[in-house]
């Protein structure tokens, strides 16, 4: 059976989450057919009983793959995306949600009528925890047309959430991929090698950081190997950098190497209170990828910097 869109849910541990995000997907009001592919990676709560609930309640709309081994977030996803029927995959994390019903509606019928276009993204809140802020993920004013080189050159277009994409820009996906911690970037990335993004300014969803989210799955488990956690972000941007500039053949180096200068003053950031070598070490390479003159120039980099600046006072 085919579908003309998927919906991606991979989870781990949302028991607190994962009901609003599945009643965010069954509300969407949609003229085609579409299912919900739920891989839910071996979580030690209970996300698998709510998941098999909501199967048994909308058996001809929900497909459960339970893992009994956890996969890891980036394998759940390659074999969850990989199990859609659709035409379409809009991606949800079990932790997110959706809060416009049309959402998916709008989404469909712009790739339908622009061919030219491999993936589509929007704007969404962002909740710290269960409350739901006024803070933007791109914000109102954001680019709304992005090629490959732009996406190389000023990062992700989109929160996770709010992607749609054909499946069939992004399989098969590289081998290097599953290897990253974190796909957002990089999944648009190679969907924008087939064909261009658009961003809608509205919107339509909500992305939440909460003190149990990807982030700390990944600190506890680079602190079980024994390895340094801080600017974790930073370390883990840079080797997607590394890998996409190999993937592309080093063609791009030029584009990919803004982004390794933006990560590299954010790791500089992370270090500055705690170690002064490391953030020095840090500036180094931020100022050996690109010069200053030239990040004058990036208005999108500066504000990033100034957002975790304001970000690292407001909580001392």
């Amino acid at each position: 059976m085919t579908f003309k869109l998927s919906i991606c849910i991979i989870t781990y541990n949302h028991e607190k989450f994962i009901v609003q995000a599945l009643e965010g997907a069954l509300k969407q009001k949609c003229d085609f057919s579409y299912e919900i592919v739920i891989g839910e990676d071996c979580s030690t709560d209970n996300t698998l009983a709510i998941c098999e609930d909501f199967t048994q309640r909308y058996p001809d709309k929900i497909r459960l793959f339970h893992r009994e081994q956890n996969m890891g977030m980036m394998n759940n996803l390659i074999a969850t995306i990989d199990a859609c029927r659709g035409e379409y995959i809009a991606l949800l994390e079990g932790d997110d949600y959706w809060t416009d019903e049309n959402k998916l509606m709008r989404q469909v019928e712009f790739l339908d009528a622009h061919k030219e276009y491999s993936i589509c993204s929007h704007n969404v809140k962002i909740a710290y925890g269960n409350e739901e802020s006024e803070d933007e993920w791109l914000g109102q004013n954001a680019q709304t047309g992005r090629n490959l080189e732009d996406l190389l050159r000023k990062g992700s277009g989109g929160a996770t959430c709010s992607l749609v994409f054909r499946k069939n820009a992004l399989m098969p996906v590289p081998n290097w991929y599953s290897k990253q911690k974190g796909g957002d970037w990089s999944l648009q990335v190679l969907c924008a090698s087939k064909g261009k993004m658009r961003y809608f300014p509205d919107v339509l969803g909500v992305y939440r950081k909460h003190a149990q989210g990807a982030l700390y799955n990944q600190q506890i488990e680079s602190r079980n190997r024994g390895e340094d956690i801080i600017a974790l972000p930073s370390k883990n941007s840079l080797k997607i950098c590394d890998a996409l500039d190999k993937h592309f053949n080093f063609r791009y180096s030029h584009l990919i190497n803004h982004q390794r200068a933006y990560w590299c003053w954010i790791g500089a950031l992370s270090y500055s209170p705690v170690n002064t070598m490391k953030a020095a070490q840090y500036i180094w390479k931020a100022l050996s990828s690109v010069s200053i003159r030239e990040l004058k120039k990036e208005v999108a980099f500066w504000d990033g910097i100034r957002r975790v600046f304001l970000r690292r006072w407001r909580f001392k």
